[in-house]
Order: C-alpha cells, then sequence, then structure tokens
C-alpha cells in the first residue's frame, strides 16, 4: 500500500509542479498505466500466497499410536481412525513381520480365499508396559498430524531433540520373542496403555507383544545397560 501512496504522490506533484509535463521524468498519463500494473501485480501475489496458505494446511504425515484408542490432544494432531492391533503369529515361520492397525469398520467383498496369508490379532505378553497389561487386547489408533512432514520413532528416548515435538512416548515392544520363528518388528507402547473391552485373556491365536531389553555387547555399555528395558517417543516436524 506503501507504494501505490508513494507514485500517487508523485503524481500529484508532477501535476502542480510548474516544470513542463514532459522531461526526463515521466509525465503523469505515462505513470498511470505503471500504477495500475503494479496494482494488479500486487493483486496477483495475494492470491498466490492466500493459495500457498491453503496448500500448507493441507500438507501432512500419519502414524500408529499403539495401545491406545485416540490421538494426542495437541490441538495439530487429529483422529484418522481407530482399531485393533494386528499381526501374524508367533508360532508360524511364513508371519508378516509388520503389525498394523487394523479398523474396527472392515469392508468384505468375498466370503472365502485361500488362508495362505493370515492375520491375527494382538496383545501383550508382559506385565511391564502396566501392572494389569499380561495378555490384554491392544487397541491402536491411526493419526495425522498437520502441517508436518516428518514423524520418527525413536527407540531409547522418552523425550524428542531439539526441533521436534512430541507425539507420545512410552516403552519400545518387540512383537515376537526371540526364541521364536516368525520374524517381528520393534513398535512403541503408550506409557499409559489402553485394552480393548473383554480381550483379557490369554489367546494362543495372537501376536505377541513383548518388552525389549538392552543386551550389551555389539550394543554399546554404557551409554546403555544390561538387561533394561527400553524406551522410545514419538517425534514430529
Amino acid at each position: 500500500m506503501g507504494l501505490f501512496v508513494y507514485i500517487f504522490c508523485i503524481m500529484v506533484a508532477f501535476m502542480f509542479s510548474e516544470r513542463p509535463a514532459l522531461q526526463t521524468e515521466k509525465s503523469v498519463l505515462e505513470l498511470f498505466p505503471e500504477f495500475v500494473s503494479l496494482k494488479q501485480d500486487n493483486q496477483n501475489i495475494k492470491a498466490e500466497l492466500a493459495a500457498l496458505k491453503s496448500k500448507q494446511s493441507e500438507i501432512g504425515t500419519t502414524y500408529i499410536r499403539w495401545s491406545r484408542k485416540q490421538c494426542p490432544n495437541n490441538g495439530y494432531t487429529e483422529l484418522v481412525y481407530s482399531g485393533y492391533a494386528g499381526g501374524g503369529i508367533w508360532s508360524e515361520a511364513g508371519s508378516a513381520a509388520e503389525p498394523v492397525c487394523l479398523p474396527s469398520d472392515p469392508d468384505f467383498v468375498k466370503t472365502s480365499g485361500t488362508g495362505y496369508g493370515r492375520i491375527y490379532g494382538a496383545e501383550f505378553e508382559s506385565e511391564m508396559f502396566a501392572s494389569n497389561s499380561l495378555y490384554q487386547d491392544i487397541p491402536c489408533a491411526v493419526c495425522r498430524v498437520k502441517q508436518v512432514s516428518s514423524v520418527i520413532m525413536i527407540p531409547g528416548k522418552n523425550r524428542c531433540y531439539t526441533g521436534w515435538k512430541i507425539e507420545y512416548h512410552g516403552y519400545l515392544a518387540a512383537s515376537c520373542r526371540y526364541s521364536q520363528p516368525a520374524a517381528g518388528s520393534y513398535v512403541c507402547i503408550d506409557i499409559h496403555p489402553e485394552y480393548v473391552s473383554s480381550g483379557s485373556s490369554f489367546d494362543s491365536q495372537s501376536q505377541l507383544f513383548y518388552d525389549v531389553a538392552a543386551k550389551c555387547g555389539s550394543l554399546r555399555c554404557p551409554p546403555y545397560k544390561q538387561d533394561y528395558p527400553l524406551t522410545c517417543v514419538v517425534c514430529s516436524k
């Protein structure tokens, strides 16, 4: 706006100047089209900035919050859906390694298949996560963080590094025991776990989640400590 006022003042000065209208400076009639052009450019810039702001609000990324039914109430994270932790069973060597968050409202098209690929629910095989966590079935929530592009899970930490925002923290879990034939992976269980209703008894048809202990050797001790359970934190930026 200041530029427009400046040009307007120059135009007025030319109008009341005793100097001839056509000198090295441009006349009022010559300046007016440039004034209109600058005004249009300014409007175009404003429109482009508004479009960029709108696109920025659509940017986001997702993560799974294990053993919780809701996402953090922090003002910038929203729930996509909640459901049940699921994965391969410990006794089947061909089971998928990665657990998934199954929605509570599944859609089916066919009524039968080969059954060679299988998925089961999941439960805790430890009371380390909470005093009553043993055999509890595990819920999950898929969360979307607005206006960020990265989410990481850091094993062995319960707080984020500088420049990152904490989504949640808790204890590291393995989806399979070291002596079992199936492959497993690591997830971060919330420090305040919730459970699926009516799911507190042992079920052998489950993916089992265990606490994870540090083992010294190739893993440096210190800073790690033999048999100490590992913490974890999920951070966004």
